[in-house]
């Protein structure tokens, strides 16, 4: 995202240059001070809300509401400003008109078909040289649109992309709810059902016969462990994440990311490898909040009696996005209890983490 849109800002700044450069040499060619102050009044607030609404039309994040506000002030007010600048000379308001006609897609898209006639009809009253100035306006305008419309069209398929891929990350994780829901529900559903009723007919019981009461109660017991073993059982289950599952999972958002990932896991890993999942989803966690990392890798190796993970990263010297949680901590803590190790360290700008397991 932030290499698209650097790239379509650039092919931008074209526009925004034109705003600039055009209107700036009517400025020059001005010989009248009172003028060529109105001339620079009217570049410079043209200019500056002109890269303003151009910077805020394609970054996420920030409010386009002023800006179009204070753009459309800027364009009314540099027609009395720019017009008559160089009049009979230079076409300076002209150039204004061309630098509004090549913005119209990014601003307006459909309706920018609107906006290109009417701005081309201004600079052509406003003239003393209406085919010049239509030539201006209308040709270098649509011209300089052209130009723009790949770019502001690639920008809207990234940003559609982005949201797309948000949105089924979110589907992923309701639908992850839902199943496990369905399996809990499936799960204890039948046994609760009966443990209630079994409950419900020992209350019953309980005041005409206490010795069946008592083995109704003996069996609703036995029931609600058998089901608490099973829940135990299934979150587990839940829980569990195999190290390569885990390790491709990483390897897909750093890649998405914008982070070269390469990873080496072996096919065949005893069971105990499952615990570094937890130091792997650790440490990617680390490259995308705490790292400017540009590329990571991640290793593993299974040994006679250990399996090792090294997960290795450029972003040491990035400076830290945020402060450093206890999650490695709190790893070291889990994996001590299984026999485990980790450790963590910085060279030359690279960090890496160590993390064994007994097999």
């Amino acid at each position: 995202m932030r290499q698209a849109r650097v790239l379509t800002l650039v092919s931008l700044g074209v526009a925004w240059s034109t705003s600039l450069v055009g209107p700036g040499v009517g400025v020059l060619l001005e010989t009248r001070p009172a003028w060529v102050v109105a001339g620079l009044v009217g570049v410079v607030l043209f200019g500056a809300t002109h890269a303003g609404v151009l910077y805020a039309a394609v970054t996420p994040g920030v409010a386009r509401g002023r800006w179009d506000v204070a753009f459309v002030a800027a364009s009314l007010l540099s027609v009395p400003l720019l017009a008559p600048v160089a009049v009979g000379r230079w076409d300076t308001w002209a150039w204004v008109g061309a630098a509004l006609v090549a913005t119209a897609p990014v601003l307006v898209r459909r309706r920018s078909w609107a906006v290109a006639p009417l701005v081309v009809a201004v600079a052509a009253v406003v003239s003393p040289d209406p085919l010049r100035a239509l030539v201006v306006a209308g040709g270098v305008g649509v011209g300089l649109a052209l130009m723009h419309v790949l770019p502001v069209w690639l920008w809207d398929l990234v940003v559609q992309a982005q949201r797309g891929r948000e949105a089924r990350a979110r589907l992923a994780v309701i639908e992850e709810r839902l199943r496990f829901a369905r399996d809990v529900h499936d799960l204890l559903g039948h046994r609760l059902t009966v443990i209630a009723l079994k409950a419900e007919l020992a209350s019953r019981l309980a005041v005409v016969d206490g010795e069946r009461a008592a083995a109704e109660a003996d069996e609703v017991r036995a029931l609600a462990s058998v089901a608490l073993s099973e829940l135990r059982e299934a979150v587990r289950g839940y829980r569990t994440v195999e190290l390569a599952e885990q390790a491709s999972a990483i390897e897909q958002v750093l890649t998405s990311a914008g982070v070269r990932c390469t990873v080496s896991v072996p096919a065949e890993l005893p069971a105990a490898a499952r615990e570094l999942s937890w130091a792997l989803r650790e440490a990617g966690t680390n490259v995308l909040r705490h790292s400017r990392a540009r590329w990571c890798s991640v290793d593993v190796v299974a040994g006679a009696d250990e399996v090792r993970l090294t997960v290795a990263n450029d972003g040491a010297a990035g400076g830290a996005r945020g402060p450093r949680g206890s999650g490695l901590s709190g790893l070291a803590e889990r994996l001590a209890r299984v026999g485990g190790t980790v450790r963590t360290g910085e060279e030359d700008g690279v960090f890496t983490l160590v993390a064994t397991v007994r097999t």
